[in-house]
């Protein structure tokens, strides 16, 4: 059998993109940082991201039903690390930021993401030392022509127990 330090060794390996994951609404507010989120199926538009089983946050999410995947460029490395609970910010202070605006789930997006997705909690699911939750993509939010992140040259990955940078293609050769 796989060992769990091999096992995070191997996925140490593993890029990943790097979201802040919000919610707001009759619970309050809150978020974390997380790698672990991907597409599940664009028909109906669903992806899914992880919250360890240790976490607090998991009442806070199931009771407002919603959250937003946001997804971070290499300038928010900053608020990844304030989200990863790193940097000593009450969640508060993570959300006086003037860095969001609200979606139509209510739940908190951050202004300058690569992209952001507004999502209505459809299944939770318990896997091993994580919560698995499922989101139906209800809106999506991609920078205004305006913004910061409008002309972003690159995205911000997890790889090697490190940030990285990933540039981005913005036109077809």
């Amino acid at each position: 059998m796989l060992s769990k330090q091999a096992y995070r060794d191997g996925m140490a390996r593993f890029a990943a993109a790097v979201h802040i994951v919000t919610t707001g609404g009759p619970a309050g507010s809150t978020g974390f940082t997380a790698s672990a989120a991907c597409s599940v199926t664009d028909d109906p538009p669903t992806l899914l991201v992880c919250l360890n089983r240790a976490s607090d946050l998991h009442g806070i999410f199931q009771e407002n039903g919603v959250f937003c995947l946001n997804t971070l460029a290499p300038e928010q490395r900053n608020l990844a690390e304030i989200f990863a609970h790193r940097a000593g910010v009450s969640m508060q202070q993570r959300f006086d930021l003037p860095v969001w605006e609200k979606l139509s789930s209510g739940a908190p997006a951050l202004r300058d993401a690569l992209v952001c997705f507004d999502c209505k909690i459809v299944e939770v699911r318990e896997v091993g030392t994580h919560w698995v939750i499922f989101g139906a993509v209800q809106d999506m939010k991609l920078p205004s022509a305006n913004s910061n992140a409008a002309g972003q040259q690159s995205a911000l990955l997890y790889l090697n127990r490190s940030y990285r940078e990933l540039p981005l293609r913005l036109s077809e050769e």
